[in-house]
């Protein structure tokens, strides 16, 4: 199962980096290059530094300068994090090239790469939700709601865990089919922010 293989890549990457729970710990990625593991980890990995840049820029004593050399860096790393995910998608569209789509297909509003997004920071999700239930000197009442939580989640990663799994196996069948969209984001494109390219006259 796709799904299972992926969350036990996520689960390794997120403890890898909580070895050192430091943003600028450079990525040590396990697998070799030419699996899909690879993948896997490596988006994680992007997916754990962003979810701590995250934490790092709603410190409310943050030096603004500071600030906004880490929004420039989550700019990045959101940018990273698209373009990683439609690598994956390519993989999956490679995979599934030979296979002869039924006259009855569908398409999914989600293609694979983007259902093991979602995957990827559920299990970031999970990982701080667990910290947050069982950690001792929080109160009983802080536990309790974070366990309330962190079960909801546990049945999120099921559901979703199907739905991935399903997905590529109706694929796989021909019952579905995958296209691909870029994300085409602006923001980042000096031709298409026009707070970029105006400063350029």
């Amino acid at each position: 199962m796709f799904s299972k293989l992926a969350y036990s890549v996520f689960e390794q990457s997120i403890k890898d980096y909580h070895q050192f729970d430091n943003v600028d710990q450079p990525i040590n990625n396990p697998f070799p290059k030419d699996k899909f593991e690879h993948l896997l980890y490596l988006k994680n990995w992007i997916d754990t530094v962003q979810w701590h840049f995250e934490d790092i820029i709603r410190d409310p004593n943050i030096d603004p300068v500071a600030a906004l050399a880490l929004k420039r860096r989550i700019d990045a790393s959101n940018q990273e994090r698209t373009d990683m995910v439609e690598y994956i998608d390519s993989y999956f569209l490679q995979k599934y090239s030979h296979v002869v789509v039924k006259n009855d297909a569908k398409i999914n509003s989600e293609s694979p790469a983007w259902a093991f997004d979602r995957l990827s920071i559920l299990a970031l999700k999970i990982y701080h939700m667990n910290e947050e239930a069982t950690r001792a000197e929080a109160s009983q009442d802080h536990r309790d709601k974070c366990q309330a939580k962190l079960n909801i989640l546990l049945e999120q990663r099921s559901d979703l865990s199907m739905a991935i799994d399903d997905l590529l196996k109706d694929i796989e069948n021909g019952d579905k089919f995958m296209k691909v969209y870029k994300q085409m984001k602006m923001y980042n494109d000096d031709d298409l922010n026009p707070v970029l390219y105006q400063n350029k006259k």
